[in-house]
Order: structure tokens, then sequence, then C-alpha cells
């Protein structure tokens, strides 16, 4: 069952463990809106607060664009200058903070244009997929505006800064095999195989141990952190030791059968 937000620009569904989030202006190459940053935020906190999803994926509509950026047709009305930047910025910020700091497995399933601010929602995943045809870049330089601090040091953290640099200051697209030669995707892929690839790692993912999957995001965004809490880590590896779940990955390893996991 497909539920919509943001008047149907946001599309939600779960199937066996997977939280889909579907991007769903296609006549506009899915540019976000503000009203779709807050059927995001809408549908990030359900997703959280329901323990049968156990991994997100981020999709587009249409063959033609992950998310081309923000939708430019509001500019004049919401970003015309400063002071309405900030208030833009207000209003999407929820969005923008539950998606990087979503505690589940994400991953961005992306076709066709991943640009600017979409480029900044497909960052903020875990995993990168991309389509053989896709093509990334922050056009922000041939707008006249700038890509903010968190963003910058995400692409930083993918790609290092020379290619950050070059991505920055010349605002060319990139195709998505030169994405995966410099890091910015993990894999890609034909487009027939699209799916079936990132399925295939959401029904991997799903299959393992919460509590474990669980902590390793958090010690991968930890590892990043300028400021890293290791104890935080050591003692949540400590408690995977106590949980119903380790016990089953015993059990089942010693079964010689597919653990059934319950995150707990």
């Amino acid at each position: 069952m497909t539920t919509r937000y943001a008047d149907g620009k946001m599309l939600a569904e779960i199937d066996d463990g997977v939280g889909l989030i579907t991007f769903n202006q296609p006549e506009k190459r899915n540019a976000m809106s503000v009203a779709m940053w807050e059927g995001l935020s809408q549908i990030l906190d359900a997703f959280q607060a329901d323990d049968s999803v156990r991994v997100v994926v981020l999709t587009g509509a249409g063959p033609k664009a992950f998310v081309s950026g923000a939708d430019i047709s509001q500019f004049d009305q919401q970003r015309a200058d400063g002071n309405a930047q900030v208030e833009y910025d207000r209003l999407t910020s929820a969005g923008r903070a539950k998606l990087a700091t979503f505690p589940k497995p994400v991953i961005a399933r992306i076709r066709g244009f991943c640009l600017g601010g979409g480029l900044g929602i497909a960052m903020q995943a875990d995993i990168r997929i991309a389509a053989v045809d896709s093509e990334f870049g922050i056009p922000a330089a041939k707008l006249g505006i700038a890509y903010g601090f968190d963003m910058t040091r995400k692409l930083v953290s993918l790609v290092g800064p020379a290619h950050a640099s070059q991505m920055l200051f010349t605002g060319t697209r990139i195709n998505a095999k030169e994405a995966e030669r410099i890091g910015l995707v993990n894999q890609v892929t034909s487009d027939e195989d699209l799916s079936d690839v990132v399925v295939g790692i959401a029904r991997a993912i799903a299959d393992n141990a919460p509590n474990s999957i669980r902590i390793g995001k958090m010690a991968v965004a930890e590892t990043l952190s300028y400021a890293p809490d290791k104890a935080k880590i050591d003692v949540a590896v400590a408690s995977c030791f106590d949980t119903e779940d380790y016990k089953e990955g015993r059990r089942a390893f010693a079964e010689k059968r597919a653990p059934k996991f319950t995150g707990r």
C-alpha cells in the first residue's frame, strides 16, 4: 500500500522490511519543493518509528531523474534574497536533519539526473547505486549560489578535496562511470539491472541483525566526526552480546540455517 505525502509528490510504501520513498514530481525531474521536504520529514518519522522497516530506499519517479535539485520555480518567491533563504532553510531543515541522522540504513537508487540538492540527498544515503545513464553535478556556481558546509563536508568525505573542488568550481556534470571512479557512488549497473541490484542489497541488509546494522552505521558516522566518541561505540558494541539476536545468530550458525533476527 502506497501512502501519499505533499499532495502526492512524495510517496511511501513498505515491502517485507524495506521502506521505499519516491520523489514523485517527474514533470519537473523530481525537483524538490518545500512541501516535498516536509513530506520527506514525515515519511522518515514514520519509518523510524516502524520496527518492521529495516532499510530505506530512496528513488525518483520516472526514468529521467533521481532528484534534479531544488525546484527553481520557487526561487523568486522563496529564495529571492538572503533573508528569504534563511526562511527557506528553516522550512526545509527538518527533512535535511532527519535524513542526515536517520538511524537505519539508506540506499539511493539513482537513475538520470542527480544534481545540486538532489546530489545532496543522495550523499546522505549510506549506499548509492546508479544506472549507467545517470549524471551528477553541482551547478551552484552557475546560479550564483553556493553549497553549504554540511554538504561540502560530505562531498569531500566521499571524493576528496581535489575532486570536490573541481565539481564545485566548474559546475559541470560527470557521468556514472566517473562518479564510480571517484567514489561518489558505490556501483554502476545497467538500467535493466538497477532495481534488482538495489533490491538484492536491501534484502541482504534487512535479513541481518538490526542492532548490528544500527551500531555499524553509528560507528561510520563517528569516524567522520570532528570529535569521535569511541567510548559510545564501545558501549554499543558490548551491548550486542546481551541481545536475543546474538543468541539467535549463534544458534543459527550451529544449526547451519539462516538466522531470523528480531532486533531484540
